[in-house]
């Protein structure tokens, strides 16, 4: 019980340091409320879901080539800037879309996924952190075990993304509208400039 508390903290853990992913929840949950919030987190956990079976498989070697980590960089880049771009656009708009109307829940989903899956630093995040403990976990216990404590990782990571939903929508309740308005603008520069970082690590890779 221990030990599968221990990699519940684990992904909890992973999950829990500001970067694309909870900045664009928690600008999502102002704007749209808490299901769009979970929705992006939804969306960003099936794509750590799938780095971790590449790390098992060892497939995710291949993403740490030169020309995909390039290409990732500058997908990236698009990615986290266009996200930007968007939430500076609808920060102008104050009507509606304040009261959690008018956004298909796909299209959180859809955000989330591809700023996980489109972030080389989450490749290689999970490359190391994950791909150290599951070679710990393999030398030590069977394949259910190693399965069922990967399951728990999973679960740490599905509880913060709640929790930011829950955290996001909160907010939305007690922010005027100035201020809602300000957090959308805040976290859409955020946004870009994390894209402008992607930007410039795609041009050393090419460059460089």
């Amino acid at each position: 019980m221990a030990v599968l508390f221990s990699h519940f903290l684990l992904g909890l853990s992973l999950a829990a340091p500001i970067g694309p992913i909870n900045t664009a929840q928690m600008e999502r949950g102002i704007r749209s409320g808490f299901w769009h919030a979970w929705l992006v987190g939804l969306g960003a956990m099936l794509a750590d879901g799938a780095f971790m079976l590449l790390v098992y498989f060892g497939v995710i070697h291949f993403l740490n080539e030169p020309f995909m980590k390039t290409f990732l960089w500058l997908f990236g880049c698009f990615v986290l800037t266009y996200t930007g771009i968007e939430s500076l656009l609808h920060a102008g708009k104050q009507g509606d879309s304040y009261r959690g109307g008018g956004e298909a829940p796909i299209k959180s989903f859809l955000s989330g996924f591809l700023l996980s899956v489109s972030n080389p630093m989450s490749i290689l995040f999970w490359l190391g952190i994950y791909g150290s403990v599951l070679a710990d976990m393999i030398a030590k216990y069977e394949a259910r075990e190693v399965l069922l404590y990967s399951g728990a990782i999973m679960a740490g990571i599905m509880l913060w993304d709640v929790l930011m939903a829950l955290m996001a929508s909160a907010f939305r309740r007690f922010l005027t509208r100035g201020l809602l308005v300000a957090v959308s603008v805040i976290s859409g520069l955020s946004l870009i400039g994390f894209g402008i970082f992607f930007g410039v690590e795609a041009f050393r890779l090419l460059f460089g």
